[in-house]
């Protein structure tokens, strides 16, 4: 058996070296193969397959695992900036090491981009060998992360069926009561974090709206606002390619014959520029009610 079907078969990302020695490994045959670069030793007594994300491999270097919105990232939900590596580390924890070389201490100055979370968790049961368990991982995105964008991970997380309703009271009742006002707020409608964004602009502006309404000729749209602008979130992701810009091009040509106005601003703008937006959707209402409209 090779050392990608021995993890293949116990579907992990990282092993210790009893686990290797029970499928027949030796500790000349471990050694060898890090050696040769078949195997990463991340840290004493935990290996990698070659590839394993590096994130993964930093946390577990420096004695932790994915947390915050590392461990969101990693299991498909919506998280405003992974650029820096989130490790969840236990309370005990003793000689921590750099991310960047296991036989380095870790110091305050060679982190190297990542950040330490020592919240203990409540879900452990959620958790695997590099990653604390989703509902941890969206407790940890409200401490860490700006309002907006912890919520939006919320909101993900119940669209993508990560998370149930019922996981909420836990979340929260883990968390500052600071940040409790957020969770009336959790909306699993949307299908996007860019969609919570958008929505809550819409909401600090004082405007009245309805999500995922259906309109006839057009389908679902994401946001109708005050009952005559339609606002849509665009991303690469879900509208690139010259036929689905024709699509939408052509749905904001039906939504404008029955007297829709419609904006669409990019995942860009909504999440750098939420004040542009802001003032995009204000302007194109009150342009809207100072012309009028004659229909036969």
């Amino acid at each position: 058996m090779t050392w990608h079907e021995v993890f293949e078969t116990q579907q992990r990302l990282i092993l210790s070296s009893t686990e290797l020695i029970s499928f027949g490994a030796t500790s000349h045959s471990l050694t060898a193969a890090v050696r040769g670069r078949h195997l990463l030793r991340a840290r004493r007594d935990h290996y990698a397959l070659p590839g394993t994300d590096q994130q993964i491999l930093a946390a577990v270097r420096v004695g932790g695992r994915i947390g915050c919105v590392s461990a969101l990232n990693a299991a498909g939900i919506f998280a405003h900036d992974t650029s820096d590596t989130h490790v969840h580390m236990n309370g005990s924890m003793s000689r921590s090491r750099s991310p960047r070389n296991r036989l380095i201490s870790l110091t305050p100055h060679n982190r190297d981009g990542c950040n330490l979370h020592w919240w203990p968790v409540f879900d452990e049961g959620h958790g695997c060998e590099y990653a604390v368990g989703t509902p941890d991982a969206l407790a940890q995105s409200l401490r860490c992360q700006k309002p907006w964008y912890g919520l939006a991970s919320l909101d993900n997380a119940l669209f993508l069926g990560k998370i149930e309703t019922g996981d909420l009271l836990q979340i929260f009742e883990s968390i500052p009561s600071r940040l409790h006002y957020l969770m009336p707020l959790v909306d699993g409608r949307a299908e996007a974090g860019q969609e919570t964004v958008l929505r809550m602009i819409v909401r600090a502006a004082g405007l009245n709206y309805e999500l995922q309404v259906w309109i006839p000729g057009v389908g679902r749209v994401d946001m109708l606002v005050e009952g005559c602008l339609v606002v849509e979130a665009d991303s690469r992701l879900a509208h690139d390619g010259w036929e689905k810009h024709v699509e939408d091009r052509h749905r904001d040509l039906v939504l404008a014959s029955q007297g829709y106005m419609s904006l669409r601003p990019a995942y860009q703008h909504t999440i750098y520029e939420p004040d542009l937006v802001r003032a995009s959707i204000l302007g194109l209402l009150t342009q809207g009610r100072n012309f009028r409209r004659t229909f036969s």
